[in-house]
């Protein structure tokens, strides 16, 4: 259980799944929480999905509440990256001091612990990056940690990103390599399914079939390989009979370069990522 205080400012997609996976899980009370969105239609979503939640139309004024709290709070950077600069300087231009006294936690891609650190003069800052699985509970998360943050943050960091999926820490310079494994992961996956299905549909499925059955074929081999501990190839191989169907089918992916488009997305992703990021 978290004891500190949440404030989450930006209350989308990516901040409501780390929200509700925290309160779901029992990892955090929703009177703990305050929400900072300008977006009405945002907050009469929190207000009609998290109703114990505070909410408030802006940073600032979720600052202006907590000041004069000795209480320490968690600060979730839930905004576009364009967004965090101005954001940033426009709270601490009426406190110098005001991000010190919090554990930051960014997900704003492509933002990196140097230049976060400089913005908030602080180096009690996280980055994160989260991916869209999250939402249902079934995320991968991976985060690098600025100097300043100790064993306790670290907890509590982990407390929050394991409530919507699995988390693992890497260094800095391999959050682009994640972006283009886990970040970007997903749509290379809901690609494969679609066209899995298209090829049931061509193969004589009704349309609806064959996404049910494209749909839980992936589901079910991803759980093999979490659950099993074997390697993808060996499961592969054990699908793959003498002169079979399968080996046929795995033979036109090979032709096809499968493993090497995915390969290059992947390396496409990471550069792409560093471009952005500046490095």
């Amino acid at each position: 259980m978290i004891e500190r205080s949440v404030l989450m400012i930006g209350g989308g997609r990516m901040g409501r799944a780390l929200a509700q996976g925290m309160i779901r899980g029992g990892a955090l009370a929703a009177e703990r929480l305050v929400v900072a969105d300008h977006n009405q239609q945002s907050q009469r979503w929190w207000a009609e999905n998290v109703p114990q939640a505070t909410v408030v139309p802006s940073a600032a004024e979720a600052f202006a509440d907590d000041s004069g709290k000795a209480e320490e709070r968690i600060v979730l950077l839930a905004v576009k990256p364009n967004r965090i600069e101005s954001l940033i300087r426009q709270i601490r231009s009426s406190d110098e001091t005001v991000w010190q006294k919090s554990l930051v936690i960014s997900v704003a891609a492509g933002v990196g612990l140097e230049q976060l650190a400089e913005l908030l003069a602080s180096e009690r800052v996280v980055r994160v990056m989260p991916n869209t699985p999250s939402l249902v509970g079934a995320g991968a998360s991976a985060y690098c940690s600025g100097a300043a943050v100790s064993e306790a943050d670290d907890r509590d960091l982990r407390t929050i990103l394991e409530s919507v999926g699995e988390v693992v820490a890497v260094p800095e310079y391999q959050m682009d390599a994640v972006t283009g494994v886990s970040g970007s992961g997903p749509a290379y996956v809901f690609l494969f399914i679609e066209a899995l299905a298209d090829g049931g549909v061509l193969a004589g499925l009704p349309r609806a079939t064959a996404m049910q059955l494209a749909t839980q074929t992936v589901l079910g081999a991803a759980q093999m390989v979490a659950e099993t501990g074997e390697h993808p190839g060996q499961l592969k191989d054990a699908v793959a009979s003498p002169g079979g169907t399968t080996i046929a089918a795995l033979r036109t992916l090979e032709h096809n370069a499968f493993r090497a488009a995915v390969i290059d997305a992947v390396k496409a992703s990471a550069d792409r990522s560093r471009e952005l990021s500046g490095g």
